[in-house]
């Protein structure tokens, strides 16, 4: 079997990096590129024993199948196959069975190759964890590499700290050292190695999850979601007829739904040529549901969060999501269950009914969306020139109108060593030193003193009874002479104003620390030498208001405190507390 140019090239970065070092490693290939081939030719050239985990049975039986077509067949530890051997050259094994039976790898292994390795978390008492724990003791030495279509966790960020193309991942405790090869999704598509998606947002009818939000891990509380449903009038029996009208012309249709009772509903909808899978379903019925839906003897196959990964059934070619999602890894896996090459299938129809909104060919950017209007967007550092990607906005041009990120990603060189750019597009300034940190930082950089809490401060401060919280529902620019005012308005028609002279340059540079570069919409973008207040009014859709003000009594009326940005805590709300 002769691998595919990029699954070749991938097998020679693998090589390359463990031949220099023993940091662990990450493979970036999506879905439908062949992991699984990759995985057992470096199997076949490694010199000592490799053990394969991975977490779902089907991928387990895959991978293994894959090695024995490239060289002796692999020993397979998973109870739920009834295989347990562990004493081959290469074990494929399922990291549920194999954290319950530790002792059973003791005979040491020279690399451990994790598939879909975005599911690993850094919980020391994890099954991941605690198994790569015992095999280290075996062998301190033993190279680590992790495979996946989606590098990125909810709640953690990046899986890696460094990217071979001189992006900075995650640097506060990253699962693995460094990604050494990435292949976006178009090339396969251009090339003809995966099925063109078609994506479409909901084209009959089109549920709004907005109002819910999501936990840190991108989870969608399943009574919310249900009570949102309940009141989306006939929304899922329309959806559901216009799906069944297009799977008409189509092979195999994968539905995605929010929740078991939506599920179930969507089943009153169809005939008997529909199944439903849940996490509920016994694994018997679940393994003679998709075997049957494999072999086209039913063409609907309804699930609940279930099918995302380690599922292969290359004639689907209608893919709906009738589910929320914060997480783009999770988007992706979804939409691709359908691009697999088969028979007859030249394109797969994608719906998103749920708004999701996310670009399959863009879909990484390392944090989670702000909101439903973001898009990825790329902004140069004005410091190392780095061409950044970030959650923004951009406006009917496609020119940015706002962007969310907050410190570049470059990687520079700096006194003989890499590290990662200092330049901060969005900060928090230390009290003490003045140093400029994430916004979201509890302890300084440099100083290492602890950065107060916003929700603690304002509650000391509010306490006090002489100070007031403005929350701005609208921020008005005006010209007065030679002096410019800003205008804040809250919720209830109430107004502040804020007063900018400029005269001197050295006004105008208190201008730009004060309010340009603080009320920017792109930070890091250079704005233009502003002389008179017209020139910012100009410019007034450049700048975005603050969430909120902090005022005190004075004997003169409100005095500006402090400005508050970003903000997500408790006193977010429009009435004050």
């Amino acid at each position: 079997m002769k691998l595919r140019d990029y699954q070749q090239h991938s097998v020679d970065a693998a090589i390359t990096h463990f031949k220099s070092s023993t940091d662990s490693a990450v493979i970036v290939l999506p879905t439908g590129a062949g992991k699984s081939i990759v995985i057992a030719e470096l199997a076949r050239i490694a010199k000592g024993r490799v053990l394969i985990l991975t977490h779902v049975k089907e991928l387990v039986e895959q991978n293994a199948e894959k090695v024995g077509l490239l060289t002796e067949d692999a020993d397979i530890y998973s109870a739920g196959l009834n295989k347990k051997q562990t004493q081959g050259k290469t074990v494929v094994a399922s990291v549920q069975s194999a954290s319950r039976a530790i002792e059973k790898f003791d005979t040491p292994f020279s690399l451990v190759i994790i598939d879909e390795c975005h599911r690993v978390s850094l919980d020391e008492n994890s099954q991941y964890q605690q198994l790569l724990s015992h095999l280290k003791t075996i062998n301190p030495k033993i190279r680590l590499l992790g495979l996946t279509a989606t590098p990125y966790r909810l709640g953690c960020g990046w899986i890696y700290r460094h990217h071979y193309h001189g992006k900075m991942g995650n640097d506060d405790q990253p699962i693995f050292e460094k990604c050494i090869f990435e292949l976006p999704l178009r090339p396969l598509i251009k090339k003809g190695f995966l099925t063109p998606p078609k994506v479409l947002d909901g084209v009959s009818a089109q549920y709004d999850f907005s109002s819910i939000q999501p936990s840190e891990t991108g989870e969608y509380n399943q009574q919310k979601v249900d009570n949102l449903l309940n009141h989306a009038g006939r929304a899922t029996k329309a959806i559901t007829n216009q799906i069944i009208e297009l799977a008409k012309q189509r092979q195999g249709v994968i539905i995605f739904a929010s929740t078991v009772r939506h599920a179930q509903e969507i089943m009153t909808y169809l005939d008997d040529d529909s199944v439903l899978i849940t996490a509920e379903t016994p694994q018997a019925d679940r393994d003679q549901y998709i075997s049957a839906f494999k072999q086209k003897q039913f063409k609907f196959l309804v699930n609940v969060a279930v099918l995302t990964t380690g599922f292969d059934a290359p004639h689907v070619d209608f893919i709906a999501i009738l589910r929320p999602t914060a997480s783009v890894s999770l988007f992706q896996q979804m939409v691709g269950r359908g691009l697999r090459l088969a028979d007859g299938k030249e394109e797969c129809l994608v719906i998103d009914y749920a708004a999701n909104g996310y670009d399959l060919y863009f879909p990484e950017v390392g944090q989670t969306k702000p909101n439903s209007k973001s898009v990825p967007v790329q902004v140069h550092c004005p410091v190392c020139q780095f061409a950044n990607t970030f959650w923004g906005i951009t406006d009917a041009d496609g020119d940015l109108v706002e962007h969310y990120g907050r410190r570049c990603q470059g990687i520079v060189e700096h006194n003989g060593h890499t590290q990662q750019c200092d330049f901060r597009f969005r900060s928090k300034s230390c009290p003490d030193c003045g140093e400029e940190n994430d916004i979201a930082a509890r302890v300084c950089q440099s100083c290492n003193s602890t950065l107060i809490d916003p929700d603690k401060r304002l509650k000391q401060v509010l306490s006090q009874q002489h100070h007031h919280l403005f929350k701005c529902q609208d921020m008005l620019l005006h010209a007065e002479n030679s002096t410019l005012k800003v205008q804040y308005i809250d919720y209830e028609g109430n107004d502040f104003h804020r007063y900018f002279k400029m005269e001197t340059p050295a006004q105008i540079r208190a201008l730009f620390a004060l309010f340009v570069h603080p009320h920017t919409k792109v930070p890091g973008t250079q704005h233009p030498k502003y002389k008179k207040p017209q020139d910012v009014i100009n410019d007034s859709s450049k700048f975005r208001k603050p969430d909120m003000l902090l005022l005190k009594k004075e004997k003169k009326g409100w005095q500006w405190i402090e400005s508050f940005f970003d903000y997500k805590g408790r006193y977010q709300t429009e009435s004050n507390p």
